[in-house]
């Protein structure tokens, strides 16, 4: 693809940028998860050849969006109720540890930008994509603030993958107003520097978070079998 067909493409190498819009497809969902991605069509759209299609889709199946299929093909991955179980697990244990840790160790700067970025998750509250941003904007700062770069990592790419799960629990009718009461605990927990609180409720958070995932599941499958005609 030269400049004059995408000038977004030339910054980076190509491969990267066709990997970003990808990962931003998937995350829209105008890429659906379990539905095969067809590389002719998108390097005919994109005027590119096949091989930095190639190695973007390298890229996002080693991150898990992407699950690769002998003579099959690439397909968007998508997530089993284990899977989200074990992500919500892991994300519990490393952002309440998170927590605990600011809540203990973080300078006043550093908690007033908690506390700011917290202000606008308020603030966004009527505006569900806009709360999602914010919501993840806070528990990255979390771990940015806590300090372990290799806890981010790893959380970084744990949320990149919940992001596949087709019953987020922020969907569910309800939560997000839950999610933000906890939100306001756990930052008065941190600002009132109170380590072992603040990682209690980050864990129940996430706990929350799961039931309200599982609920959400449950309830597209009820409305499913309710679809399919007696035989």
């Amino acid at each position: 693809m030269n400049a004059s067909v995408s000038p977004s493409l030339a910054p980076r190498a190509l491969y990267q940028e066709v990997a970003e819009r990808l990962r931003q497809q998937i995350f829209a969902r105008e890429l659906e998860p379990g539905s095969w991605i067809d590389e002719l069509k998108l390097a005919a759209a994109w005027g590119i050849s096949r091989t930095p299609l190639r190695e973007a889709l390298k890229v996002l199946a080693v991150e898990g969006l992407v699950t690769m299929k002998v003579r099959r093909g690439a397909y968007v991955t998508e997530m089993s109720r284990d899977d989200v179980a074990q992500i919500y697990h892991l994300l519990a244990l490393l952002e309440s540890d998170a927590a605990g840790q600011v809540a203990r160790c973080a300078s006043d700067d550093q908690l007033a930008r908690l506390q700011a970025l917290h202000d606008h998750l308020e603030r966004n509250a009527g505006k569900r994509d806009a709360f999602f941003a914010a919501n993840e904007q806070f528990h990255m700062a979390l771990l940015e603030v806590a300090g372990n770069r290799w806890a981010a990592h790893l959380v970084t790419d744990l949320r990149k993958m919940m992001k596949l799960n087709r019953h987020h629990s922020l969907f569910r009718q309800g939560r997000l107003d839950e999610s933000l009461a906890e939100h306001r605990a756990i930052a008065r927990a941190i600002a009132a520097r109170d380590g072992d609180t603040a990682a209690r409720l980050m864990r129940e958070h996430f706990a929350n978070g799961l039931a309200a995932a599982s609920e959400s599941a449950s309830a597209t499958g009820q409305r499913r079998k309710r679809a399919v005609p007696a035989l």
